[in-house]
């Protein structure tokens, strides 16, 4: 058996293996998001079936498929709080990507990546192995209810006026996102059947699949920047309260203000960074900064 500390550092390694697939992939879906504009409103299911047929949208598809599951494994081990700003981290490694195509990082986005890394390592140090506290079944049975809500809310926003629908469903996406993130932590894989019978694998399902819809929707018609930073708020500050709250996620002892620095400097820095939610695409002129 490996010891506490080792377990913290493989979750790290685990999260922050994740924050770089999620980023990377987002530079492939970004550009195949805005190939399939036709300049329709609203939240369209079949746009989710235009993009998967652009290659560069499937690609980015693999890389969130390795980053879910380097996610997962972090979530057994770390407390929410460190998983989701990791996560939020990805936008340092998106903007980082984004060079390739030609875009300029100004020293303040340069500082901003900086500081990412910064909150990540403050709350390495501060964080501990954990294990869920038992939540019982109308916790998982919630979380399929939260989904239900937020399909509704999602599709409700979607026909709202642009300065409403593009930060309504960008913080709609985050907050599915946060979903998936609390149905791994307790979703039961203790075996093929106790996943198949635990609510908490349908709900990460569905809502891992409407959480991509709305942030798609919200990024084909609207403002990168504010969808991205809605979005990063719903999947960092909710899942973590909720991971404090309920779920026993606590620091070291004596290491709960280094953790709470940390988690405020890597969530501010990356919505500092939040206009790497989407890059243009390779063919549009980027703008000099």
């Amino acid at each position: 058996m490996f010891p506490r500390v080792a377990w913290v550092w493989w979750g790290l390694l685990c999260a922050v293996a994740a924050a770089v697939a999620y980023g990377v992939a987002s530079v492939f879906q970004a550009v195949a998001a805005r190939a399939v504009d036709d300049g329709g409103s609203g939240v369209d299911p079949r746009l989710l079936v235009r993009v998967l047929r652009q290659w560069r949208y499937v690609l980015g598809l693999g890389l969130d498929v390795v980053g879910f599951v380097a996610q997962l494994a972090a979530l057994r081990v770390l407390p929410l709080f460190v998983v989701q700003a990791a996560l939020a981290a990805s936008l340092a490694v998106t903007a980082v990507a984004a060079l390739t195509l030609g875009v300029r990082l100004s020293g303040r986005e340069w500082g901003a990546i900086a500081l990412v890394c910064a909150g990540l390592a403050l709350l390495g140090v501060s964080a501990r192995s954990e294990g869920s506290e038992p939540v019982g079944t109308a916790f998982h049975v919630g979380l399929l209810v939260a989904v239900a809500l937020l399909a509704t809310a999602g599709w409700t926003v979607g026909r709202a006026p642009e300065h409403v629908r593009t930060p309504a469903l960008g913080l709609v996406s985050g907050l599915c996102f946060g979903v998936v993130a609390l149905a791994g932590r307790v979703l039961d894989a203790t075996g093929v059947t106790a996943v198949l019978t635990d609510p908490a694998a349908y709900a990460l399902a569905a809502a891992g699949v409407l959480a991509m819809l709305f942030y798609a929707s919200a990024l084909q018609r609207g403002s990168v920047t504010t969808a991205t930073a809605l979005m990063v708020v719903g999947e960092t500050v909710v899942p973590s309260l909720i991971g404090v709250v309920m779920l026993g996620d606590s620091t070291r002892a004596g290491f709960a203000p280094v953790a709470v620095a940390g988690f405020v400097v890597a969530v501010a820095a990356a919505l500092a960074l939040a206009r790497f939610g989407e890059v243009d695409s390779p063919q549009r002129t980027p703008v000099p900064r």
